[in-house]
């Protein structure tokens, strides 16, 4: 019996020290992202002067913790975007300047998302992870609003059903937004070609931009239109026991896929990396919940006085914090990448 109890032994121990390993790695791990976040802040948060002023700017306003974290992930991807740019620019592949153009119309549409625009009706509800929030939240159009209020009281809807619809209301409501943000991009821009008087190349460069434009706004009217349908459907009839994903960007990102130029086994492998998408965005969720329970619990710990507790959870949140914004960059990338695959079509051949 001697031999099987020093096995015993000698396996508690090997897994004792694997667990205290993992925990020291997984510490070593926050501390670093922490420690990276200290950095930057200390450098620059970006390597872009412009988006550097913006959120210096937005450190000023009265943004949630979860908002902040937002806006940092959509500078990072235009902080991608543009440096990128500057490259294919220096390589003269953006004679045309529609790049550039995209490039100012996406700063556009960050700037107006988060009140930084200078109109103050812009900027969108902040997304509230501890409350419901959907009784004071608003949806701007009675369309919208009328549809909510149904299927609210329609009892087809469980509590957790519920929040899911909320959020592809939310999505949809976005989508509108940025809808608009565009068109009155492209306006803004028509009324001063119209006022060119003599015609040139350079002009005429800038009809191929708007014309390109006018492609984009009719893109997102039919994925608005599209979702405003599924919207009522779903209000009226409940969700689909069957259905395959719960995400509104992935729900979007598969019915576009869909009307793609996919083959069957390229539409197959489409699903299944949405599947990991969506598993991303969950874990993502996740740690904007704890970033906005942690944010609460250091406001509330700031009062005490404790200096030990305080900076306690002062280094959770600034772990929160860093963990937040590395994902949400990562959803936004994927979120990019999977759109660019649709638009383009399938373009490799099968063998």
């Amino acid at each position: 019996m001697a031999a099987p109890r020093a096995l015993v032994v000698l396996v508690s121990t090997f897994l004792l020290a694997a667990s205290s390993r993992a925990s020291k790695y997984s510490r070593e791990a926050n501390e670093g992202l922490a420690a990276a976040g200290a950095k930057r802040r200390e450098t620059g948060e970006f390597r872009v002067v412009r988006l550097n002023q913006i959120w210096e700017k937005a450190q000023r306003l009265h943004l949630s913790a979860v908002k902040l974290a937002e806006l940092h992930s959509d500078l990072k991807i235009q902080e991608k975007d543009e440096l990128s740019w500057k490259k294919l620019k220096a390589e003269g592949l953006d004679e045309d300047g529609e790049k550039e153009a995209k490039l100012r119309r996406n700063l556009n549409v960050i700037m107006t998302k988060y009140g930084m625009n200078g109109k103050k009706d812009s900027q969108l509800v902040d997304t509230n992870y501890i409350k419901d929030g959907t009784e004071s939240d608003t949806l701007d159009d009675p369309r919208l609003e009328k549809l909510w209020s149904k299927a609210k009281t329609s009892g087809k809807f469980s509590d957790e059903e519920l929040d899911k619809l909320w959020r592809e209301f939310k999505h949809h409501k976005e989508k509108i937004r940025e809808y608009n943000i565009l068109l009155e991009t492209v306006s803004r821009t028509e009324d001063i070609h119209k006022n060119v008087i003599n015609p040139s190349e350079e002009n005429l460069v800038k009809e191929e931009i708007l014309h390109n434009k006018h492609r984009e706004l009719k893109d997102k009217l039919r994925s608005i239109n599209q979702g405003f349908e599924r919207l009522r459907k779903v209000s009226h009839q409940g969700y689909d026991a069957t259905s395959e994903f719960e995400e509104p960007r992935v729900i979007d990102l598969w019915d576009m896929a869909k009307s793609a130029n996919f083959t069957e086994k390229e539409l197959e492998s489409f699903r299944e990396e949405l599947k990991h998408f969506e598993a991303k965005i969950e874990k993502h969720h996740h740690y904007q919940k704890q970033l906005e329970i942690s944010h609460e619990k250091l406001k509330h710990v700031e009062g005490t006085g404790d200096k030990e507790h305080l900076n306690r959870n002062r280094e959770k949140y600034a772990m929160l914090e860093e963990k937040t914004k590395e994902l949400g960059y990562k959803v936004k990338k994927h979120l990019q990448d999977l759109s660019s695959r649709i638009s383009q079509g399938s373009t490799k051949q099968s063998f």
